[in-house]
C-alpha cells in the first residue's frame, strides 16, 4: 500500500549536510533481462544539453497544465523529458539529473505513450544508463490510467504520461527509517526537472498524486518492490 507522500519542490538532500553523495553499486534503473523477441527496445535520440529557454524563463513559465492540444509528442521531446527526469549526467560515476540520497537511486521512470510520433502506443520502462526504452506493455492505456487516477480525464487527453515509481528498499538499506523522506524528496526533484524541461520545449505538465496505487501498479505491471508516486501527463497547451 502507499506511504505518506511528501511531494513538490523541496530542498535537495545532497549538499546540506545530512547525506553524503557517494555512489553505490549499480542495480537500479536497469531493464531486466528478458527474451529479446518479447521486448521492443527503443534507442532514444540523444538528449540536448542546451535549450531555447533560460532556466529563469522556464521557472517563470511553469504552470500546472490540465488541458492539452491534439498534437502528438515528438520522440525527441520524450527523450529529452526522460533525460531531464532521471538521465545520467556523469557517465564515469553514473550520477543523474536529480540528486539522490547517497546516490541510491530508488526511482524508476515509466512512459505511458498514446500519441508519440515514431513510437508504438504502449508502456515503456526508461533505462537511464543506456538512454533507452523497453516496452513492458502494449496498446493505448491512457483511459485506464485516467480511470485509476480518480477519472481525471486530462490524463487520457494528454499524448503521453510519465509515471515515477520507487523502490524504497534501495534507500532503506543505507538510511533505514529516514529513507521514505529521502525518496519523496528525490521524487520532487525529478518531477520539477521534468516540469521545467517541458516549459523549455513548449510543452506543459501537471504533477498528479491523486490516484489509486494498486490499479496504477497493476496497469504498469510494476515489480512487487516498486510503488507509484507521481503521474505527469505531458502535451502542448
Amino acid at each position: 500500500m502507499s506511504r505518506s507522500m511528501m511531494l513538490g519542490l523541496v530542498l535537495p538532500v545532497c549538499g546540506f549536510g545530512l547525506v553524503a553523495c557517494v555512489p553505490v553499486e549499480p542495480g537500479d534503473g536497469a531493464i531486466p533481462a528478458t527474451d529479446e523477441d518479447a521486448v521492443q527496445e527503443v534507442v532514444l535520440p540523444e538528449a540536448a544539453h542546451t535549450g531555447r529557454a533560460s532556466l529563469e524563463e522556464a521557472i517563470v513559465g511553469r504552470r500546472s497544465l490540465r488541458s492539452f492540444g491534439a498534437e502528438p509528442l515528438r520522440l525527441e521531446d520524450v527523450a529529452q523529458l526522460l533525460w531531464a527526469t532521471q538521465g545520467v549526467t556523469d557517465t564515469s560515476r553514473g550520477l543523474r539529473t536529480a540528486p539522490s540520497a547517497g546516490a541510491t537511486y530508488p526511482l524508476e521512470t515509466y512512459l505511458v505513450a498514446g500519441d508519440v510520433s515514431g513510437l508504438t502506443a504502449g508502456i515503456y520502462r526508461y533505462d537511464p544508463r543506456t538512454h533507452r526504452l523497453a516496452q513492458t506493455g502494449a496498446g493505448d492505456v491512457r483511459n485506464d490510467l485516467a480511470a485509476a487516477a480518480l477519472s481525471q480525464s486530462f490524463i487520457a487527453e494528454a499524448p503521453a504520461s510519465i509515471v515515477i515509481a520507487c523502490a524504497y528498499a534501495r534507500t532503506e538499506q543505507r538510511y533505514g527509517d529516514r529513507a521514505e523522506r529521502y525518496v519523496h524528496m528525490e521524487a520532487g526533484h525529478a518531477a520539477q526537472n521534468l516540469a521545467l524541461q517541458a516549459v523549455s520545449l513548449g510543452l506543459g505538465t501537471v504533477p498528479v498524486g491523486a490516484f489509486r496505487d494498486d490499479p496504477v501498479a497493476a496497469l504498469l505491471e510494476l515489480p512487487a518492490e516498486e510503488e507509484p508516486l507521481y503521474i505527469l501527463p505531458i502535451g502542448r497547451p
